[in-house]
């Protein structure tokens, strides 16, 4: 079939589920040959292909929404340093450089190009958050990249199928846990290989010459979806403000979102400058998940892919927290990030409230830590929790539920397991959801101990922990509750690394979600069954 062919809705429909069902199968067998439990349990990672020229065809259904803007843009930039007749049948390209990939260490994006009887058709691409990068543990108080890890830049790590040992020497030299990491870049390579034979295998069943046809239908009606979903705006300049924990001083984000015809233009000026510390966001994480905040409000039914993102413009001022310059550290960036998705949605608001969800407990939390075990082999990784999800127009926010990413919270057996630490309690903090006619959902608490055999260095990444960055409420809902962090008891700096000592105890606890409507108008069905299952809302901050 020629490039130029048009595609029938029935054929299109088939193929562009094959596409989706290749992707989603990689991510599965990305998940079950990855060794770290960020992959594997909190499925931190994504899985996209592209066209040749590196926009996006499909993504896997459980990637994580940043990586959707990111991973193409990454393949983009690869693209320019090593272009397709430097390639070959096989090769393997990667990088983690916080402004050409996901705007920080940890995550590796690699990609593989895709050849078809001599000519390339298309990429395959992975990213995953890698359980260490080396550097300092992942921390909001490094102040420059140089301290946060090994920075990769576009190198080819795969060379016609054979790996660059010397590049897998390196990496191995700079991290705490080697077989980890390496162990999760092998299985994202296993992805790599099986997008490549499927892709493949369903260009010889459909006699497809190349991907460039198919890429254009796909992308084009996407196009069409989101260019028709904005004219049912009104026009006009959507503001929304937000005020963040920040570092050693809250942090304040300005969007202005103007709507014109068929095209969404949001401008970050007048956001807070870029600080020395790692709260701060590359552009690449800002344009994903701004653009990820459009695409949810207003055509969430479509498959994500260039086509969607082709009438959003993104722009924030270079040196503001929202687009960093060199060598700004970056590697805590989702506790300013996370909140792009919420900003647009609460600038829309003005012209759909029905539609909109209250402030959610967000940014996710994460606590890191890295240390030896008793027999003086480095140990360091990561776990994910979750607060209260913001509440809509229809229903309660859902109790300790990501967003915007959409990484799960690690189940403490698998904590307990690889990690030392001992859980003495993990439970839903009663009253932490926004009051309103519908109730914010609830912030979880969380109680360990370390049960490390010496010293254990730990941080965190922990957002809304002040009053005034609590999740709000919408449509007259009220706040949820801010979040805390204690260390044997007494309350702590969550930007900051922390060492304790063997039976220390670490308390979490997660802020909850915006309500929705004036409490007044809450049931009184509703309001027993908040009483009877001990979720009482929250009366303030």
């Amino acid at each position: 079939m020629a490039a130029s062919a048009r595609f029938d809705p029935v054929t299109l429909e088939v193929l562009w589920t094959r596409l989706i069902s290749i992707v989603d199968e990689a991510a599965a067998a990305l998940v079950r040959t990855s060794f770290s439990t960020v992959v594997r349990e909190s499925n931190d990672f994504a899985c996209v292909l592209t066209d040749a020229r590196g926009y996006s065809l499909v993504q896997a259904t459980d990637s994580i929404p940043s990586f959707i803007g990111t991973v193409p843009r990454t393949i983009r930039e690869i693209l320019k340093e090593y272009p397709p007749q430097t390639l070959a049948v096989g090769d393997v390209l990667a990088t983690n450089d916080i402004w050409l990939g996901t705007g920080h260490l940890p995550d590796i994006t690699v990609a593989k190009p895709i050849f078809r009887n001599g000519a390339l058709v298309g990429f395959a691409g992975t990213v995953a958050h890698a359980p260490d990068i080396g550097g300092r543990i992942r921390s909001a108080d490094s102040r420059e990249v140089f301290e946060e890890g090994l920075q990769i830049p576009p190198l080819k790590v795969v060379h016609a199928g054979t790996p660059d040992e010397t590049f897998l020497r390196m990496l191995r030299k700079n991290v705490r846990v080697p077989d980890l990491v390496v162990g999760d870049l092998f299985a994202q390579f296993a992805a790599l290989d099986l997008m490549e034979r499927r892709v493949l295998g369903l260009m010889d069943e459909q006699a497809l010459s190349d991907l460039a046809g198919l890429a254009e239908e796909i992308q084009g009606r996407s196009e069409q979806a989101m260019r028709k979903a904005i004219r049912a705006l009104p026009d006009g300049v959507y503001q929304h403000e937000t005020i963040t924990d920040g570092f050693e001083r809250p942090i304040r984000l300005r969007l202005a979102l103007t709507v014109k015809d068929d095209a969404i233009d949001i401008d970050y000026a007048g956001t807070d400058p870029q600080v020395g510390r790692a709260i701060n966001v590359a552009m690449c994480y800002t344009y994903a998940y701004t653009a990820y905040g459009v695409k949810a409000a207003l055509c969430p039914g479509v498959p994500n892919n260039e086509g969607a993102l082709r009438p959003i413009a993104v722009r924030a001022p270079l040196g503001s927290i929202l687009n960093s310059r060199p060598p700004a550290a970056g590697g805590a960036r989702a506790v300013v990030g996370h909140f792009l998705p919420m900003m647009v949605l609460l600038a829309l608001a003005r012209a759909f409230p029905e539609r909109v969800i209250a402030g959610v407990g967000s940014p996710l939390w994460c606590l890191n830590y890295a240390g030896v075990d008793a027999a003086d082999k480095s140990i360091a990784g990561m776990f994910f929790i979750n607060g209260g999800y913001g509440a809509s127009a229809v229903r309660d926010g859902a109790n300790v539920l990501s967003w915007p990413s959409n990484i799960s919270s690690t189940p403490i057996e698998m904590i307990e397991q690889l990690a030392p630490f001992k859980f003495l309690h993990r439970r839903l903090r009663t009253g932490t959801g926004g009051n309103g006619r519908h109730r914010g959902g609830l912030g979880q608490e969380l109680l360990l101990e370390s049960c490390a055999t010496g010293p254990l260095t730990i941080s965190f990444l922990a957002e809304r922990t002040r009053p005034e960055a609590a999740a709000p409420g919408i449509a007259g809902g009220g706040p949820g509750a801010p979040g805390a962090v204690l260390i044997d008891g007494a309350p702590v700096d969550p930007k900051r690394q922390h060492v304790v000592a063997p039976g220390a105890r670490i308390e979490l606890r997660t802020p909850g979600g915006g309500g929705y409507g004036p409490a007044a108008e809450r049931s009184p069905a509703a309001r027993e069954a908040d009483r009877i299952d001990g979720y009482t809302a929250h009366t303030g901050v």
